[in-house]
């Protein structure tokens, strides 16, 4: 577009003056002064002042607004959509939060459904420059929608470094799920491409906004697969204003002991099953033990008794009342000590509470309490259970076959709970007998991102963390690559504890091209027939290359060497196996690069991925070695088909395939 247009220059000026206005406000807020006597009070002020200058950074290069809606009621009145809202010196808004209500219409209104919308306004920039704009007419009688070349130069636009937010881009189908109200619980099924992770983290910033008062207490926390996942996700919800959202994994979550690394695939397999959870349940509350003698409290020249019968009723009505083992074992001093007070009180006595605290905390009641319920250590139970094969043996009868306690026992067994070398698997039974001690706090809102690769143990651990609150479950079936990962969202969802979610299926892919999702379906029959195939909605078609090789990891660098100058980033998916000799090969031909895991893998322009940590991100340009490798590193066929489903789907732009071995047989047609 012309960079003289009058409406283009109008625009501009509007765009100076938004972001003058933004300066305005943070600098007043940067000035406030904090009066209070009280120390809590000021840094607590101090910490919500710091909050609401991160929320007013102002980033040059990414646009204040994105959009403009005219109204036709009342009187042709206009708003400009951006990340977040920006008023003049009067108050009146100059630029309107994307979250607000009067936004909906950009991300939803027709020409079938205009939404009181005469026209819709994008904004096209480089660089944070605006260098053209496009008027959709929602007025016009023309029944089929008129294309935005603007809309697919964002979504198609190249990427270096961490995600970007979509908010410019979000669909109608995507808006609905991301102001779902914070009641809900939504499953989003996502094929590859279709934005599910970013609906996720929309989602996310749409409910602080929307609840923020009860939010910000409870808290909205963010769960990845991996730490490379949450490196480039991280910049996402900060570029909407929004900072007050944890992220972590689940290895992060549970991690109540030192982990050293993952078990055999059979016996994590095993560990993460949803039986586990009766079997640990028992091994908990058998501690509880019934009283055989009375208890006797000496008082001054008095001694009070309360026979081992009544006692037991007390032990039983606390074991019934479906209290946490901690709590159970809080209450019973005070239960017990109370028995105690109704004698004295049938004596002629007038004892208070303070006796009963007293009493409560006496040696005697202390030491009789424990007896019947005392301490227990979850790490210190779970080394029990793993070396002591007769107590798993009682704890599991009925739920574990023989077979599989001697698959649980350990062979050689550590000295301690505390040399012990726990897995992932392990910290997440760790945690669940954690929880049955004593309730894990609730949070508010929980996004659980690639929910299909977790155990039920797992899920439980994730669930738990919002029993009383809400989730976005995100994933994809089809790209379920853990030998424990869940066949249904069904099954899924009732191990979290949110069996009553709504499920919504997002099938139109906006970043995967044509021919590379087309390819990437063939593997669909074989490793999720029951869903829906993706399709693409971008116009481009993509680039796809196939390519038998005597060497494919020395076409390879010849290939990321030529595509090196092309914008964007570009990712080299290896088999894990292969990662070493990766390495070697690029650093061999000059070639500047970071492997994923690194610290720095989200700012480099080359990644070496391990096609075990592909998942979740994507590439511009991407250069796969050997299918058949990928499909062979994995335990089973079907879990190695479905890893090489993520690796085919991880470009934007091309797609290379490099091959020396034979195509997986599914892939050869």
């Amino acid at each position: 577009m012309p960079s003289d247009d009058p409406i283009l220059q109008a625009e501009r000026n509007y765009l100076r003056t938004s972001r003058a206005a933004l300066a305005v406000m943070r600098e007043k807020t940067g000035s406030l002064e904090i009066a209070s006597a009280d120390r809590v009070n000021t840094e607590f002020l101090k910490a919500a002042i710091w909050r609401r200058m991160k929320e007013l950074e102002d980033d040059p290069d990414v646009p204040l607004f994105f959009g403009r809606l005219d109204y036709l009621e009342p009187a042709e009145e206009t708003f400009h959509i951006g990340r977040r809202h920006v008023n003049d010196d009067a108050g009146e808004p100059l630029v309107v939060d994307w979250r607000a209500d009067i936004s909906v219409p950009f991300y939803r209104a027709s020409k079938t459904e205009p939404m009181g919308v005469g026209v819709r306004r994008r904004f096209g920039f480089t660089h944070g420059e605006m260098t053209a704009f496009e008027d959709e007419d929602l007025t016009s009688s023309a029944a089929v929608a008129e294309h935005s070349d603007i809309l697919d130069a964002e979504i198609e636009r190249p990427r270096s470094g961490p995600m970007r937010d979509i908010v410019a881009t979000i669909q109608p189908e995507q808006d609905v799920i991301v102001r779902a109200g914070v009641e809900d619980t939504i499953c989003v099924q996502g094929a590859p491409g279709t934005g599910k992770t970013a609906v996720g983290l929309h989602r996310a910033a749409y409910l602080l906004y929307a609840y923020r008062d009860q939010l910000s207490r409870a808290g909205v926390l963010v769960v990845g697969p991996n730490a490379s996942f949450l490196r480039y996700i991280g910049d996402v919800l900060p570029a909407l204003g929004e900072i007050e959202a944890k992220q972590t994994t689940v290895e992060e979550m549970v991690a109540r002991v030192k982990i050293a690394g993952p078990g055999t695939a059979a016996v994590d397999v095993l560990k993460g099953d949803a039986r586990m959870a009766e079997l640990l349940h028992r091994a908990v509350w058998s501690h509880v033990q019934l009283p055989k003698e009375a208890l006797v409290v000496p008082r001054g020249s008095h001694r009070w008794r309360v026979p081992a019968y009544q006692a037991e009723e007390l032990v039983t009505e606390l074991r019934t009342r479906g209290v946490r083992y901690g709590a159970g074992r809080a209450m019973l001093p005070q239960r017990l000590a109370h028995a105690v007070l109704l004698r004295m009180e049938a004596a002629g006595d007038s004892p208070d509470d303070r006796v009963q605290d007293s009493v409560a905390r006496s040696r005697p009641v202390k030491q009789y309490a424990e007896a019947l319920w005392p301490v227990v250590d979850p790490a210190k139970l779970l080394f029990q259970l793993f070396t002591d094969a007769d107590l798993l043996a009682e704890h599991a009868a009925g739920i574990l076959s023989e077979d599989e306690q001697a698959l649980l026992s350990w062979e050689k067994p550590p000295r301690s709970a505390g040399a012990a070398k726990w897995s992932v698997a392990d910290a997440t039974l760790i945690d669940e007998i954690a929880d049955l001690v004593d309730r894990t706090p609730s949070l508010g809102h929980v996004v659980l991102d690639e929910a299909q690769d977790l155990s039920a143990m797992q899920l439980r651990a994730v669930g738990r963390r919002c029993s009383t609150g809400s989730m976005t479950v995100l994933g994809d079936i089809a790209q379920g690559t853990t030998p424990w990962a869940t066949p249904s969202w069904e099954e899924a969802l009732g191990h979290l504890g949110k069996s009553g979610a709504h499920t919504e299926e997002l099938t139109a892919g906006f970043r995967v091209p044509g021919q590379v999702i087309e390819y990437a379906a063939r593997l669909l029959p074989q490793i999720a027939p029951h869903l829906t195939p993706p399709t693409a909605v971008r116009r481009a078609r993509g680039e796809l290359a196939i390519t038998r090789v005597p060497d494919s990891l020395a076409a390879a660098v010849e290939t990321v060497a030529q595509v090196m100058d092309r914008p964007g980033s570009i990712g080299l998916i290896v088999p894990d196996a292969l990662v070493p000799a990766a390495r070697k090969a690029l650093r061999d031909h000059g070639v500047s690069f970071a492997v994923l895991g690194d610290e720095d893998d989200v700012d480099a322009h080359v990644d070496v991925v391990p096609a075990g940590l592909a998942k979740g991100l994507e590439f511009d340009h991407v250069v796969l070695v050997e299918p058949a490798g990928i499909v062979a590193g994995e335990a089973d066929e079907r879990t190695g088909l479905r890893r090489l489903y993520v690796c085919l789907t991880r470009a934007v732009t091309s797609l290379a395939i490099l091959h020396h071995d034979d195509l997986p047989e599914v892939l050869a047609g």
